[in-house]
């Protein structure tokens, strides 16, 4: 009975691992990558859409992105989407399509992005914690209720806290590479 409630926890954290790591993808490294543009909305006739759903979006090379958009009235909308974010990159317009160039992140604004990918790994663990917080005050109901054993809760404490640590050095996993990534030169 209680590996059917185990799995729907383990669910959560999987969710909540997978949200910061969608976070961490949207963090420029200094090279391009098209997940940098993921959370970005074009107003495009009237309702937000996401980039990829109006444009096609290559890397020519390392350090540049190329948007082109299907429909060629879009770009305008496009560009001034992009110039809105907090992506801080300006987008060159040729009439086609617009170029990307993703400057040399410096050693102050690097050491930004770190704190700003710690941020983002201790909201990750903070998400976890409240899940197994959750599940905790659930199996202690259950437990009340007489619905489980006192050994059944305590094994279910057991199994929750190494879940829970199990995600949480996911996270860490996660961060230390994103870090490095931004550390390298």
């Amino acid at each position: 009975m209680l590996k059917d409630e185990y799995k729907v926890y383990e669910s959560k954290m999987k969710k909540s691992i997978d949200s910061v790591a969608a976070d961490f993808a949207s963090v420029r490294a200094g090279r391009a990558n098209a997940s940098v543009l993921d959370r970005i909305m074009v107003d495009y006739y009237g309702s937000p859409t996401p980039i990829q759903q109006i444009a096609a979006i290559s890397s020519p090379d390392a350090r540049t992105l190329l948007i082109s958009p299907w429909d060629s009235s879009a770009l305008k909308a496009i560009e001034k989407a992009i110039q809105n974010s907090d992506l801080g990159i300006n987008p060159q317009n040729d009439g086609k399509a617009l170029r990307l160039g993703f400057p040399q992140l410096t050693e102050e604004r690097r050491k930004e992005l770190v704190k700003q990918i710690h941020k983002y790994a201790e909201n990750g663990k903070v998400a976890v914690r409240n899940i197994r917080r959750d599940a905790m005050e659930a199996f202690k109901k259950q437990e009340k209720k007489s619905e489980i054993t006192e050994d059944e809760l305590k094994q279910a404490e057991k199994d929750l806290q190494k879940l829970t640590d199990e995600s949480c050095k996911a996270l860490d996993d996660l961060l230390a590479k994103k870090e490095k990534e931004l550390m390298a030169v």
